[in-house]
């Protein structure tokens, strides 16, 4: 008889935010024991641990030597880490235990949106014209010399913040500061931590992938939508089953010659692509589970679990991606309708309609919130997921799914 005793024992760094990740804990805490390295006591997540071990911060010298500590008394299996900023830290233990995993030079190359592109640049492979630059002036030229409009970046952030597209060297110049100077936790400081990229058209798109010994399989793609330009916020994503995409070999050759360019050879991807008139080309690779729920959307289309899929190649196992149904699910989130808008409440009705599966408020009353520009992917207000027949009928689902915002008034 097998009990909780024999499950295998798996290190997990930083569990992110409760409504984006606890689908994660839950599905793994089924078939593993967690024990979770985090700065600050674990409240909501306690249900789903073994273990867990308080650091005081979570850079890699706090991680690894928490992973050493508990390695010492305990048959360790595997480490993992979904949260951005922390997955090259958890790349670092997994090498320090000997455990399987992506070497954590090729995590850092995903991790730096610099070397991702200098490295797929060095192997010809289909990305935007970009240059590196650390002050103004180096912008404006390479602007110029690519042409705009032109996408500005941060070296090393996530959720897309900073990220913005200027038509112009005005433009320019009222966005290049803020981009520069968005704040990443645990990432060095560099010299030179701004991407001027050339604006690619057309649809973009994201695909979750399981990696086990340098074959990817492509398990999740979802398609994007995106509001509040000149930025890039993340509105909503659509994941159909049976997307077509997931079987177009241009595309599948593309995401293996990347993976393999970066060496990223063990673990899960997030790899986010625009769809343009000359061919696919990439974007990003997050060395991760995507964000943003859509590998919960994912779980929903298909039944594949994301959760024990990357618990699984995180300790060396082969994946195991097998539908068991097919339909089509999708996110939407909703946003404060003005700057610094103060919520009381959020409300959505009752009951709610047939295949809104959650509608979740993502902020407590009386907070003061601002959309983009003034604020960001945490300005939020609350998210509906919904699942459906087809990608129609998931769409019209999520948008006719409102909820009620009482704001204070002055």
């Amino acid at each position: 008889m097998t009990t909780a005793k024999d499950r295998p024992l798996l290190l997990i760094v930083i569990t992110g935010q409760r409504e984006y990740r606890e689908y994660l804990l839950r599905s793994i805490a089924t078939e593993y024991r967690i024990h979770l390295v985090t700065p600050v006591e674990p409240t909501w997540e306690k249900p789903y641990l073994d273990g867990a071990t308080v650091v005081p911060d979570t850079g890699a010298d706090q991680v690894v030597a928490a992973a050493k500590a508990l390695a010492a008394t305990a048959d360790v299996a595997g480490v993992l880490s979904w949260h951005e900023e922390h997955i090259v830290q958890a790349a670092l233990a997994a090498e320090a235990l000997n455990l399987p995993g992506t070497p954590a030079d090729a995590v850092r190359r995903c991790r730096d949106k610099s070397a991702t592109r200098t490295t797929l640049a060095a192997h010809h492979l289909p990305q935007p014209n970009f240059a590196l630059v650390g002050a103004l002036a180096e912008a404006r030229a390479a602007a110029a010399r690519i042409g705009y409009p032109v996408v500005i970046k941060p070296r090393a952030a996530g959720g897309s913040q900073g990220v913005v597209l200027v038509a112009d060297e005005r433009e320019l110049t009222d966005h290049f500061a803020a981009t520069r100077d968005v704040p990443v936790t645990d990432q060095p400081i560099f010299d030179r931590g701004v991407l001027v990229e050339e604006f690619l058209d057309g649809p973009e798109i994201s695909i979750d992938s399981a990696v086990h010994n340098g074959t990817v399989t492509p398990v999740f793609l979802a398609r994007k939508q995106i509001g509040y330009p000149p930025f890039f916020e993340e509105t909503g994503h659509l994941v159909t089953a049976d997307d077509p995409l997931l079987h177009d070999e241009r595309l599948r050759a593309t995401l293996t010659a990347v993976h393999r360019a970066l060496g990223y050879t063990q673990g899960w991807t997030h790899c986010e692509l625009k769809l343009t008139a000359t061919g696919p080309k990439l974007i990003e690779v997050n060395a991760r589970l995507g964000g943003d729920l859509i590998p919960y959307l994912g779980l929903l289309a298909t039944g594949v679990d994301p959760g024990l899929i990357t618990a699984a190649l995180a300790c060396g196992i082969p994946p195991m991606p097998v539908p068991t149904h097919s339909q089509t699910a999708g996110i939407r989130f909703h946003y404060p309708p003005h700057p610094d808008s103060v919520v009381t409440s959020i409300t959505f009705p009752t009951p709610l309609p047939e295949g809104i599966e959650q509608a979740i408020p993502l902020i407590p009353p009386n907070t003061r919130i601002s959309p983009p520009v003034k604020g960001n992917i945490d300005s939020r207000l609350a998210l509906v997921t919904a699942t459906a027949p087809t990608p129609d009928r998931c769409q019209t689902l999520l948008t006719s799914t409102v909820p009620t915002v009482v704001l204070k008034t002055p």
